[in-house]
Protein backbone atom coordinates (compact mmCIF):
# COMPACT_ATOMS: atom_id res chain seq x y z
CA UNK A 1 0.00 0.00 0.00
CA UNK A 2 1.49 3.65 -0.61
CA UNK A 3 1.58 6.25 1.49
CA UNK A 4 -1.83 7.75 0.90
CA UNK A 5 -3.49 4.40 1.38
CA UNK A 6 -2.24 3.98 4.62
CA UNK A 7 -3.13 6.96 5.77
CA UNK A 8 -7.02 6.64 4.47
CA UNK A 9 -7.10 2.97 6.14
CA UNK A 10 -5.64 4.36 9.61
CA UNK A 11 -8.39 7.39 9.51
CA UNK A 12 -10.81 4.60 8.78
CA UNK A 13 -9.79 2.56 11.79
CA UNK A 14 -9.85 5.18 14.01
CA UNK A 15 -13.42 6.09 12.78
CA UNK A 16 -14.87 2.45 13.69
CA UNK A 17 -12.90 2.74 16.68
CA UNK A 18 -14.87 5.23 17.82
CA UNK A 19 -17.70 4.16 17.37
CA UNK A 20 -17.70 1.46 20.28
CA UNK A 21 -15.88 3.94 22.07
CA UNK A 22 -18.77 6.15 21.96
CA UNK A 23 -21.44 3.53 22.90
CA UNK A 24 -18.99 1.84 26.05
CA UNK A 25 -19.38 5.79 26.99
CA UNK A 26 -22.98 6.04 26.59
CA UNK A 27 -23.37 2.43 28.67
CA UNK A 28 -21.46 4.54 31.72
CA UNK A 29 -23.59 7.33 31.57
CA UNK A 30 -27.61 6.14 31.18
CA UNK A 31 -26.13 2.33 32.16
CA UNK A 32 -29.47 0.70 31.13
CA UNK A 33 -30.36 1.79 27.77
CA UNK A 34 -33.71 1.49 26.79
CA UNK A 35 -34.59 -1.28 24.40
CA UNK A 36 -36.83 1.64 22.04
CA UNK A 37 -33.61 3.13 21.63
CA UNK A 38 -31.15 0.50 20.68
CA UNK A 39 -33.72 -0.33 18.34
CA UNK A 40 -33.74 2.50 16.30
CA UNK A 41 -30.22 2.73 16.59
CA UNK A 42 -29.82 -0.92 15.10
CA UNK A 43 -32.07 -0.01 12.48
CA UNK A 44 -30.54 2.85 11.65
CA UNK A 45 -27.46 0.86 11.12
CA UNK A 46 -28.97 -1.46 9.50
CA UNK A 47 -30.59 0.60 6.74
CA UNK A 48 -27.50 2.59 6.22
CA UNK A 49 -25.54 -0.95 5.68
CA UNK A 50 -28.17 -2.09 3.03
CA UNK A 51 -28.64 1.24 1.04
CA UNK A 52 -24.57 1.17 0.50
CA UNK A 53 -24.54 -2.62 -0.14
CA UNK A 54 -26.97 -2.31 -2.79
CA UNK A 55 -26.73 1.17 -4.48
CA UNK A 56 -22.79 1.08 -4.22
CA UNK A 57 -20.92 -1.94 -2.75
CA UNK A 58 -22.61 -4.51 -5.62
CA UNK A 59 -22.51 -2.10 -8.15
CA UNK A 60 -18.74 -1.29 -7.30
CA UNK A 61 -18.30 -5.25 -7.24
CA UNK A 62 -19.91 -5.33 -10.98
CA UNK A 63 -17.45 -2.82 -12.60
CA UNK A 64 -14.35 -4.35 -11.50
CA UNK A 65 -15.54 -8.04 -12.28
CA UNK A 66 -18.41 -9.89 -14.00
CA UNK A 67 -21.76 -10.48 -12.55
CA UNK A 68 -21.54 -14.48 -12.36
CA UNK A 69 -17.93 -13.71 -10.49
CA UNK A 70 -20.15 -10.78 -8.18
CA UNK A 71 -23.10 -13.18 -7.47
CA UNK A 72 -20.94 -16.37 -6.68
CA UNK A 73 -19.14 -14.54 -4.32
CA UNK A 74 -22.00 -12.58 -2.74
CA UNK A 75 -23.67 -16.42 -1.77
CA UNK A 76 -19.86 -17.30 -0.58
CA UNK A 77 -19.76 -14.56 1.98
CA UNK A 78 -23.39 -15.17 2.99
CA UNK A 79 -22.71 -18.83 3.32
CA UNK A 80 -19.64 -18.56 5.14
CA UNK A 81 -20.97 -16.01 7.62
CA UNK A 82 -24.21 -18.11 8.12
CA UNK A 83 -21.74 -20.93 9.01
CA UNK A 84 -19.92 -18.80 11.45
CA UNK A 85 -22.83 -17.35 12.97
CA UNK A 86 -24.52 -21.43 13.40
CA UNK A 87 -21.31 -22.90 15.16
CA UNK A 88 -20.02 -19.57 17.21
CA UNK A 89 -24.26 -18.81 18.23
CA UNK A 90 -23.29 -15.75 19.86
CA UNK A 91 -25.68 -13.07 19.80
CA UNK A 92 -23.45 -9.89 20.05
CA UNK A 93 -26.31 -7.36 20.72
CA UNK A 94 -28.00 -9.11 23.44
CA UNK A 95 -26.97 -7.99 26.74
CA UNK A 96 -29.16 -9.13 28.70
CA UNK A 97 -28.39 -13.26 28.00
CA UNK A 98 -24.47 -12.92 27.87
CA UNK A 99 -22.20 -11.40 30.76
CA UNK A 100 -20.00 -9.12 29.74
CA UNK A 101 -16.99 -10.84 28.69
CA UNK A 102 -18.52 -13.37 26.23
CA UNK A 103 -20.21 -10.48 24.93
CA UNK A 104 -16.85 -8.60 24.40
CA UNK A 105 -15.75 -12.08 22.67
CA UNK A 106 -18.32 -12.10 20.11
CA UNK A 107 -18.10 -8.74 19.18
CA UNK A 108 -13.97 -9.54 18.72
CA UNK A 109 -14.82 -12.26 16.55
CA UNK A 110 -17.77 -10.10 15.13
CA UNK A 111 -15.50 -6.94 14.23
CA UNK A 112 -12.96 -8.58 11.89
CA UNK A 113 -15.10 -9.10 9.29
CA UNK A 114 -16.47 -5.70 10.03
CA UNK A 115 -12.78 -4.43 9.56
CA UNK A 116 -12.39 -6.69 6.07
CA UNK A 117 -15.27 -5.05 4.95
CA UNK A 118 -13.78 -1.72 5.27
CA UNK A 119 -10.30 -2.47 3.56
CA UNK A 120 -12.27 -3.97 0.27
CA UNK A 121 -13.77 -0.13 0.14
CA UNK A 122 -11.01 1.51 0.97
CA UNK A 123 -9.13 -0.46 -1.97
CA UNK A 124 -11.87 0.18 -4.38
CA UNK A 125 -11.17 3.61 -4.64
CA UNK A 126 -13.22 6.87 -4.19
CA UNK A 127 -15.37 7.23 -1.28
CA UNK A 128 -16.49 3.96 -0.35
CA UNK A 129 -14.16 2.95 2.35
CA UNK A 130 -15.13 6.24 4.13
CA UNK A 131 -18.75 5.61 3.86
CA UNK A 132 -18.47 2.30 5.13
CA UNK A 133 -16.33 3.33 8.00
CA UNK A 134 -19.18 5.89 8.85
CA UNK A 135 -21.67 3.05 8.63
CA UNK A 136 -19.82 0.62 10.73
CA UNK A 137 -18.85 3.28 13.24
CA UNK A 138 -22.46 3.86 13.86
CA UNK A 139 -23.48 0.05 13.96
CA UNK A 140 -20.40 -0.44 16.66
CA UNK A 141 -22.30 1.84 19.45
CA UNK A 142 -24.85 -0.58 20.19
CA UNK A 143 -21.96 -3.14 20.59
CA UNK A 144 -20.06 -0.60 22.85
CA UNK A 145 -23.35 -0.52 25.08
CA UNK A 146 -23.43 -4.11 25.25
CA UNK A 147 -19.91 -4.57 26.74
CA UNK A 148 -19.59 -1.20 29.29
CA UNK A 149 -23.90 -2.28 30.42
CA UNK A 150 -23.11 -5.21 32.36
CA UNK A 151 -19.91 -3.94 33.44
CA UNK A 152 -20.88 -1.03 34.46
CA UNK A 153 -23.79 -3.07 36.65
CA UNK A 154 -20.89 -5.09 38.06
CA UNK A 155 -19.16 -1.83 39.65
CA UNK A 156 -16.02 -2.29 37.29
CA UNK A 157 -14.21 0.93 36.89
CA UNK A 158 -14.96 3.47 34.69
CA UNK A 159 -11.08 3.08 33.13
CA UNK A 160 -10.89 -0.34 33.08
CA UNK A 161 -14.68 -0.47 31.21
CA UNK A 162 -13.44 1.78 28.17
CA UNK A 163 -10.13 -0.06 28.30
CA UNK A 164 -12.18 -3.50 27.86
CA UNK A 165 -14.18 -1.49 24.84
CA UNK A 166 -11.41 -0.56 22.98
CA UNK A 167 -10.01 -3.80 22.89
CA UNK A 168 -12.73 -5.81 21.49
CA UNK A 169 -12.88 -3.12 18.63
CA UNK A 170 -9.02 -3.60 17.78
CA UNK A 171 -10.20 -6.41 15.63
CA UNK A 172 -11.82 -4.10 13.22
CA UNK A 173 -8.59 -2.34 12.78
CA UNK A 174 -6.64 -5.25 12.08
CA UNK A 175 -9.04 -6.27 9.19
CA UNK A 176 -9.54 -3.37 7.64
CA UNK A 177 -5.43 -3.51 6.64
CA UNK A 178 -6.11 -7.20 5.48
CA UNK A 179 -8.50 -6.27 3.28
CA UNK A 180 -6.94 -3.18 1.95
CA UNK A 181 -3.96 -5.49 1.28
CA UNK A 182 -5.69 -8.62 -0.58
CA UNK A 183 -7.96 -6.30 -2.58
CA UNK A 184 -4.76 -4.58 -4.13
CA UNK A 185 -2.88 -7.84 -5.57
CA UNK A 186 -5.08 -7.14 -8.24
CA UNK A 187 -8.41 -6.33 -10.02
CA UNK A 188 -9.65 -9.88 -9.81
CA UNK A 189 -9.29 -10.14 -6.36
CA UNK A 190 -10.88 -6.47 -5.77
CA UNK A 191 -13.84 -7.88 -7.56
CA UNK A 192 -14.20 -11.09 -5.46
CA UNK A 193 -13.06 -8.93 -2.73
CA UNK A 194 -15.90 -6.69 -2.83
CA UNK A 195 -18.19 -9.29 -3.74
CA UNK A 196 -18.08 -11.17 -0.63
CA UNK A 197 -18.09 -8.38 1.64
CA UNK A 198 -21.26 -7.83 0.06
CA UNK A 199 -22.33 -11.24 1.10
CA UNK A 200 -20.98 -10.57 5.10
CA UNK A 201 -22.98 -7.68 4.83
CA UNK A 202 -26.40 -8.35 3.44
CA UNK A 203 -26.40 -11.57 5.94
CA UNK A 204 -25.58 -9.36 9.23
CA UNK A 205 -28.59 -6.81 8.34
CA UNK A 206 -31.25 -9.03 7.33
CA UNK A 207 -30.16 -11.85 9.44
CA UNK A 208 -29.15 -10.53 12.97
CA UNK A 209 -29.35 -6.02 12.51
CA UNK A 210 -33.29 -5.66 11.19
CA UNK A 211 -34.48 -8.59 13.44
CA UNK A 212 -32.75 -7.81 16.58
CA UNK A 213 -34.10 -4.46 16.07
CA UNK A 214 -37.76 -5.49 15.65
CA UNK A 215 -37.07 -7.67 18.80
CA UNK A 216 -36.03 -4.88 20.95
CA UNK A 217 -38.93 -2.78 20.20
CA UNK A 218 -41.76 -4.18 18.26
CA UNK A 219 -43.76 -0.24 17.21
CA UNK A 220 -42.86 1.99 14.57
CA UNK A 221 -40.09 3.26 16.05
CA UNK A 222 -37.56 0.56 14.58
CA UNK A 223 -39.30 0.33 11.27
CA UNK A 224 -38.73 4.26 11.22
CA UNK A 225 -34.72 4.07 11.94
CA UNK A 226 -34.66 1.43 9.16
CA UNK A 227 -36.00 3.76 6.68
CA UNK A 228 -34.50 6.46 7.60
CA UNK A 229 -31.31 4.84 7.42
CA UNK A 230 -31.85 3.58 3.81
CA UNK A 231 -32.94 7.00 2.84
CA UNK A 232 -29.99 8.71 4.63
CA UNK A 233 -27.60 5.77 2.88
CA UNK A 234 -29.16 6.25 -1.03
CA UNK A 235 -27.76 10.23 -0.05
CA UNK A 236 -24.71 9.36 1.00
CA UNK A 237 -24.03 7.22 -2.14
CA UNK A 238 -25.48 9.94 -4.06
CA UNK A 239 -23.55 12.82 -2.72
CA UNK A 240 -20.41 11.68 -1.40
Amino acid sequence: MDGNMIGIVVIGSTVSLVGTMIGASLGVIVKKPSNKLLGSIIGFAGGLMLAVVVFDLIPEALNEWSFGGTLFFCLMGIIVIAIIDNKINIDTLNQHVKVAFMAALGLMIHNFPEGVIMGCGFAAGGTLGIKMSLIIAIHDIPEGIAVSAPLMASRVRVSKILLYAFITAFPTALGTWLGAYIANISQNILGACLSFASGIMLYVVCGEMIPESSRLWEGVTSTIGVLSGIIIGLTMVKLI
